[in-house]
């Protein structure tokens, strides 16, 4: 090894240890770009995957999300915000991007055009604004009008489309390259569907119609979500887009087995104190937890700012060496203490896994979204950027050996 690498391996080596000293997120791409290949088996070579990558991907990380979608198959990512589709650009994604939240702005838009980012429109003011915008730039600016089939939030009113696409179509300086809705209901079980999935499509369904094949050439018709797209082939159309299944995780527990998923996050923790106290000891705010026996305690370097719901407060679970251990009392804001009474391997520096597999054992982010009595997707989400970002090569490397050259 070289001066020059040694110093290098050394840099590095500091950085990954400060980033694992109290507690990270690890971050599994080589599980998206898998996620990506199951998904495009299940539409086809007919239907395009959009990689939804808003919110950060997830809490993933949008930008290594989106690279290592698009190297699994995905050839369009989709953002919420004008300012994720700029970041995007910004690390070199060249791939299309539809930001699908409704911008209105006409610097929104022009940074739109600037960056070559497709807008969702809901109407005829901003097509307008963008045909001003684009006027003598040279090529057409492209966007997507979003028709709004049951979900009652943004979308024009799917009677309106036919009016809208036609008139969208006679300005030079846009070009329309999308027409789609949102599903309110494609993760309902078969046991408590009340329909409106299926009167959400025949509402697209009867647009589609009324545009005619000659109105749709060019046109990327799309309506499927991640649930939509596990549900049915029929709601695949031109795209789908997919959010949660791309991280490894089912919109829903009847559609899980429907194609193979690899969870790609993980959170790990970092025990900080092991502290033994006598039986009847009260445990954090409010004493919501007593000690029945003398008891071993372990002090975690992670709490509710960090994302940790405080809901799971004598709930949640750790795993260590494949066992699973009981967290007590309440969850604080940058702490949280286990019971390790029965493991006594942990120790002081321990790290343990709050969501994640060890051993035969696993904990996904479902498990704690039932607990709270919310979903999947705010679990994910919630994670803090106090969290380091680490890749799963980053989080499991000790550096060089010590004298090694």
């Amino acid at each position: 090894m070289t001066q020059a690498t040694e110093a290098s391996w050394s840099a590095e080596t500091a950085e990954a240890g400060l980033a694992r000293q109290r507690a990270w997120v690890e971050v599994n791409t080589a599980a998206i770009s898998a996620n990506a290949r199951s998904l495009k088996r299940r539409i086809g070579p007919a239907t395009s995957l959009m990689a939804v990558v808003k919110a950060d991907g997830y809490g993933h990380g949008s930008v290594p999300v989106a690279r290592a979608a698009l190297s699994g198959g995905a050839s369009q990512c989709g953002v919420a915000t004008l300012a994720e589709g700029i970041e995007l650009r910004r690390a070199g994604i060249e791939a299309p991007i539809l930001v699908l939240g409704n911008l209105t702005q006409v610097e929104e838009l022009r940074s739109c055009l600037r960056w070559q980012l497709m807008p969702t429109i809901s109407g005829m003011r901003e097509a307008l604004v963008c045909q001003n915008l684009a006027s003598g730039q040279g090529r057409p600016m492209q966007l997507q009008l979003k028709l709004d089939t049951g979900m009652a939030r943004l979308g024009a009113d799917w009677p309106e489309g036919p009016r809208l696409v036609a008139a969208i179509g006679e300005l030079d300086a846009v070009q329309l390259a999308g027409l789609y809705s949102h599903l309110a209901s494609a993760d309902a079980p078969p046991t408590v569907d009340d329909g409106l999935t299926t009167r959400q499509q025949q509402r697209f369904e009867s647009v589609l119609q009324a545009l005619g094949n000659q109105n749709l050439e060019g046109l990327s018709c799309h309506l499927a979500n991640s649930a939509a797209t596990l549900r049915s082939g029929g709601l695949h159309y031109d795209l789908v887009r997919v959010g949660l299944a791309l991280y490894g995780h089912s919109p829903a527990p009847h559609l899980a087995s429907v194609i193979p998923l690899e969870p790609a996050m993980a959170l790990h923790a970092r025990v900080s104190l092991i502290r033994e106290v006598p039986a009847g000891t009260g445990v954090s705010y409010g004493h919501s937890f007593h000690t029945s026996r003398p008891s071993r305690l372990a002090v975690v370097g992670i709490g509710y700012a960090d994302g940790v719901p405080r809901q799971l407060s004598n709930q949640l679970e750790v795993l260590f060496q494949g066992q699973r251990i009981p967290q007590v009392g309440a969850i604080t804001m940058d702490q949280l203490v286990l019971d390790a009474s029965d493991c006594p391997a942990l120790e002081s520096g321990s790290v343990v896994t709050l969501l994640g597999q060890d051993g035969d054992q696993q904990i996904r982010p479902s498990d704690w979204s039932e607990r709270c009595q919310t979903i999947p997707w705010e679990i994910l989400c919630g994670f803090k950027h106090r969290l380091p970002r680490l890749t799963a090569a980053q989080a499991a490397w000790e550096g060089p050996t010590p004298g090694a050259h």
